[in-house]
């Protein structure tokens, strides 16, 4: 979907030759839970549940930079990630644990991420959250993800668009402890959202976007940049072994749940004059979220 040219007009309505509608609070809907989607939902009580994700370092062959997983095990109903030290940055890789689904998606997960020893993780860009990715795209990497942790600072969601194997993250300043994510696409616009424990919904970013109709959903986790040293530009020499530092981060998840978005061809989620933040919230989260 690509942004349409004008402001849109200033009642609901349907489109118009000049650009798009506006779409209301009143007219917007949730994302529908269940279907073929839905299926994917997991919400780990189980460490069979387990079984439904696979490692991105297993299919498409790369190292494994992952220090701990489990499911049901070190956290009672939840996924469990310990990475080693790794990036999602530009041509860097970190763990990856995801699904395979096609089409318009809200993937919605519950996550707090922590210091081995408790409170925020102390070295820096110690990030875990959510990714959606291109499959096949280590020589060109495209992904959205939106994660939370210690990027410069601690305390941060960071949002960020990688469109072939260059970064444009941005953080948010967010308090510690459980945060709600969510990661969606409709039509060709990504959109990041995030909510504390106990607060409101709020928009980290909207993206055009030219990724494919399948793509890989999941969960990432990676900490400790500075250990990659004199690395830090050569993603091709990082990449091919696991470079040895000190990461700091555990993340737990408590769930992670898709549904199917949808919103009127009037609308343009990339407008805000068309769809306002608050719209898109209620178009972007599940019911009662």
């Amino acid at each position: 979907m690509s942004a349409l040219a004008g402001c849109g007009t200033t009642t609901a309505a349907p489109p118009t030759p000049s650009g798009p509608g506006v779409l209301t609070l009143s007219n917007a809907s949730p994302p529908a839970p269940g279907g073929e989607v839905g299926e994917a939902s997991t919400e780990f009580a189980d460490a069979a549940d387990m079984t439904m994700w696979t490692k991105l370092s297993t299919t498409e062959k790369d190292v494994d930079r992952i220090a701990k997983y489990d499911v049901n095990k070190t956290v009672k109903g939840s996924m469990y990630l310990e990475p080693k030290t790794s990036a999602w940055f530009d041509g860097f890789r970190g763990p990856f644990v995801y699904q395979e689904l096609a089409g318009d998606i809200v993937m919605h997960a519950r996550v707090k991420v922590e210091g081995k020893k408790g409170g925020q993780p102390k070295r820096k860009f110690s990030l875990g959250g959510l990714m959606a990715r291109q499959p096949g795209s280590y020589a060109k990497p495209n992904w959205v993800s939106v994660a939370t942790g210690t990027a410069e600072k601690s305390g941060q969601v960071e949002v960020k668009y990688t469109q072939d194997g260059s970064s444009k993250p941005q953080e948010l300043a967010v308090k510690a402890g459980w945060v709600d994510l969510a990661l969606a696409r409709v039509g060709r616009v990504f959109v990041a959202l995030y909510k504390e424990d106990g607060g409101k919904w709020k928009v980290g970013r909207r993206w055009p976007s030219n990724l494919p109709d399948v793509l890989q959903w999941g969960v990432t986790a990676y900490s400790d940049w500075d250990s990659y040293n004199l690395l830090k530009k050569d993603a091709t020499k990082a990449n091919a072994k696991q470079v040895k530092g000190t990461p700091d981060l555990k993340l737990t998840v408590d769930f992670v749940r898709f549904l199917r978005p949808e919103l009127p061809e009037y609308a343009d989620p990339l407008n805000t004059a068309s769809v306002s933040d608050e719209v898109l919230i209620k178009a972007m989260t599940p019911a009662g979220a």
